[in-house]
């Protein structure tokens, strides 16, 4: 009996095997979709033009990008992750005051588990991902001329979950959400006491947040 139900087993996953071995590993996306995007706030500042101003935010804006990834096993894919935003900052305090357009583009290695056959018409996946978010250089006029400010590259997680439909064996489209926290600075919050270490400064992290609602084509290889 235990042999029998061995052999089965191996014959199951012999032909599980052969269908991966056939079925697409390579999938190349273009990605489109709208962005959510915060900032952080600060100590406020006076300004020249007699305003206050204690908080910069990218806005809100549309989004594109390429997805590259690799299936290593029927559920599980490997890829790098390009998304840009072009947008622009907007400091708040007193008032509103739009500062400069930039690009805030995100560069992540990830890991994706799809669920359902690597056959299959509909899938759906998790994903997460690590890597860097480069927020770009912009210049904005002042009262005593034009100020430049250098881009900076950060480290950055990414995470996502979504779906994809795939009409034909070598085309596909898909639809998701995904969540991109990027670290900026720690505030400080308080003290923090206790009778073995004694006490320190306890520190509010703010991140830079994009939630993007995305979509896109698929092509498999």
């Amino acid at each position: 009996m235990f042999r029998k139900v061995l052999v089965s087993a191996l014959l199951v996953l012999g032909a599980a095997s052969a269908a991966f071995a056939q079925s697409p590993k390579i999938e190349v996306a273009g990605l489109f979709g709208y962005t959510l995007a915060d900032g952080v706030s600060g100590d406020p500042f006076k300004s020249t033009d007699g305003n206050t101003y204690n908080r910069i935010d990218p806005k809100d804006s549309m989004s594109v990008g390429l997805s590259v990834g690799y299936f290593v096993a029927p559920s599980v894919q490997f890829g790098f992750l390009w998304r840009r935003q072009p947008t622009s900052l907007e400091i708040s305090g007193t008032t509103v005051k739009n500062l400069a357009d930039l690009n805030i583009d995100g560069y992540h290695v990830f890991a994706a588990f799809h669920l359902g056959d690597a056959d299959g018409k509909v899938r759906l996946y998790l994903l997460g991902g690590a890597g860097v978010t480069h927020y770009g250089g912009f210049s904005f006029p002042t009262t005593t001329g034009t100020k430049s400010v250098s881009g900076n590259m950060i480290f950055s997680s990414t995470w996502g979950a979504g779906m994809k439909i795939y009409p034909s064996p070598r085309v596909g489209v898909q639809a998701g959400v995904q969540w991109t926290p990027t670290y900026i600075k720690s505030d400080a919050a308080g003290w923090w006491c206790d009778p073995w270490f004694g006490c320190y400064v306890v520190g509010d992290a703010q991140y830079s947040s994009q939630i993007e609602f995305v979509g896109g084509i698929t092509f498999r290889f």
